[in-house]
């Protein structure tokens, strides 16, 4: 009895950390399109030309480089339960949580001619979850937040698993990192 109620006291609690790491990724999503927004905003006043395209001044335009839509899915890719990180080694994942890493690492996109847009994602998942569940609710979360935040239409999602692992592992992982990034802190201080 005493293993059961320890068991769902920690499921729980990676219900709870989920729920939590998806609020802070949403919350991340809608500060980085802010940030992008400015920029363009930036960009436009001060009469920059972004990738050497060509600006017609007689029509109106709104592009988006490769750059955000990756960011924006790999951003909606991290609200996804059970998906704990983006492409790479374990370090790799702790340290993205804490922003160190490239936040559009582990996803690709390719505009078509007729600008839908078809996305490569690359994830780790924890070990135990229905992969073809995480498909379908990364299809769900990338799209939506594309056709809101873009009004772009997602061709085709194709996602792949780089690597498996266990919650413990995760937590582990994290708590070493956290424990050797305050040890930096303290040495620099």
């Amino acid at each position: 009895m005493a293993n059961e109620n320890t068991e769902l006291v920690r499921e729980d609690e990676a219900q709870d950390q989920v729920a939590e790491q998806k609020a802070e990724a949403e919350e991340k999503l809608a500060e980085t399109v802010e940030r992008a927004d400015a920029e363009d905003e930036d960009d436009a006043e001060a009469g920059n030309e972004d990738d050497g395209e060509e600006v017609d001044d007689s029509e109106d335009s709104l592009t988006y480089s490769n750059g955000v839509i990756e960011k924006i899915v790999a951003m909606a890719t991290r609200t996804v339960p059970h998906v704990l990180g983006m492409k790479g080694n374990l370090m790799h994942f702790v340290q993205e949580q804490f922003g160190a890493e490239n936040l559009a690492k582990g996803v690709t996109v390719e505009v078509t001619d007729d600008n839908r847009v078809v996305i490569f994602i690359s994830v780790i998942i924890e070990y135990g979850a229905y992969a073809p569940a995480i498909f379908d609710d990364v299809k769900v979360a990338v799209t939506e937040a594309l056709e809101r935040m873009t009004g772009l239409e997602v061709a085709g999602v194709n996602l792949r698993i780089e690597d498996v692992i266990t919650r413990e592992e995760y937590e582990q992982s994290r708590k070493r990192f956290l424990d050797a990034h305050r040890r930096d802190e303290a040495a620099e201080a």
